[in-house]
């Protein structure tokens, strides 16, 4: 390894006691989507700290830190907790009753803040840096459109020439890392199908058209979808989460049906074709007397790394942290709205390890905590990958 990638590293790695109060502080202090008010204030004072010219409001409640002339790299972190109420027994657990960091959202901003931090001190650098600090990853608002959306709405991403970030995973070892090409998280969409049928007494079936009986030919069409429709190499998931009828009781036969589901994908095919199936499997209602409604809407696309981006971020890992700490892994079937500055610019997520050894804490659960032992080794990737996308 050459001083110049060592010493990112080690200064990385100096920086690791303020990287863990960052992260605890944020960790007990958590705001929902939308509202990360004094979250955001944070983050702004501590760019303006470290010499980025600072704006905030964007989006709502986001903060973008600009320092540098020429070639923009961003960094992305987002900042929102999640509706959940911490079960955790811990000195810096969460002061903020019914609201937790249960998805790492404050590793990623102690990550950005040491990133940025590392970049400021860069004498040698030809090139400029734009930290995003992003509002509701989690959430969207009344318009269906999520902190990333606005974010780009109010051109955030102008000039930008590459876009990196990290999502901690709870999953992977502490000191390793995960960076691939292409497709690494879903495209995440939701459905309401509302099956209409004719209601009526238990005694009379034939006066009417059941509704849950025509429900259930629908779901089991759906579930045939994925392993029937879709072509064996494309992964794929539909779920169908919840199903409520007009009816509660067991002698009135149900005058509708309320089917309540989600659908992942990896890329804009396999997207369109779920979507055009859903359809098709809904005309059984039609053809049995009935009829339906259905109510679709997109989500987050497929988050896709740039080949080239990626395999920088890649090599850059490997020269800092070695060969054998920088692995390659399944796409997840989360979704993120990091795909969406990801369209926008040439893009990559990288995972970081942070699994608690012997009890792996599920994300989006009351009991969430990370491994915090190696959390220096995102920022020393974000910020010698950002260097070198600048000279790009």
């Amino acid at each position: 390894m050459s001083g110049t990638k060592t010493g990112m590293l080690e200064r990385a790695r100096e920086l690791q006691p303020d990287i863990i109060e960052t992260r605890r502080y944020f960790h007990q202090h958590p705001e929902l989507s939308f509202q990360e008010t004094e979250t955001a204030k944070v983050n702004a004072a501590r760019l303006k700290e470290l010499g980025y010219s600072v704006q905030t409001g964007v989006a709502k409640t986001g903060v973008v830190g600009d320092i540098g002339t020429g070639r923009i790299v961003a960094i992305r972190a987002d900042m929102d907790g999640l509706p959940i109420e911490e079960a955790n027994n811990l000195p810096f657990a969460s002061a903020n009753q019914g609201v937790m960091h249960a998805c790492g959202h404050d590793a990623h901003m102690a990550c950005g803040l040491a990133a940025a931090k590392l970049l400021s001190g860069e004498t040698n650098i030809d090139g400029a840096v734009r930290i995003l600090m992003q509002p509701s990853e989690e959430n969207v608002d009344a318009e269906l459109k999520s902190g990333a959306m606005r974010m780009l709405e109010e051109g955030v991403m102008d000039r930008v020439s590459a876009v990196i970030g990290l999502h901690v995973d709870s999953s992977l070892p502490a000191g390793k890392v995960a960076i691939m090409p292409g497709a690494v998280m879903a495209a995440a969409d939701v459905f309401r199908i509302t099956i209409i049928g004719k209601g009526g007494h238990g005694a009379y079936p034939e006066s009417t058209i059941d509704a849950v009986a025509l429900s259930a030919q629908v779901i089991n069409a759906l579930q045939q979808i994925v392993s029937r429709r879709i072509a064996a190499v494309e992964p794929a998931v539909l779920t169908i989460g919840s199903v409520s009828s007009s009816s509660t009781r067991g002698n009135i036969i149900s005058e509708t049906v309320t089917l309540l589901g989600s659908i992942r994908s990896f890329n804009d095919e396999t997207r369109n074709k779920l979507k055009e199936e859903i359809t098709r499997a809904c005309n059984i209602t039609r053809a049995l007397g009935g009829d339906f409604k259905l109510d679709y809407q997109l989500g987050y696309p497929a988050t896709v790394n740039n080949f080239t981006v990626a395999m920088l971020m890649n090599e850059v890992a490997r020269e800092l942290i070695g060969e054998e700490n920088v692995i390659t892994i399944p796409p997840k079937t989360w979704s993120e709205d990091f795909s969406v500055l990801a369209q926008a610019a040439p893009g990559a997520f990288m995972f970081l390890g942070c699994e608690v050894r012997g009890d792996r804490r599920s994300h989006h659960s009351p009991t969430f905590d990370i491994d915090e032992s190696h959390l220096f080794l995102g920022p020393a990737i974000l910020a010698e990958t950002a260097k070198r996308l600048m000279t790009i």
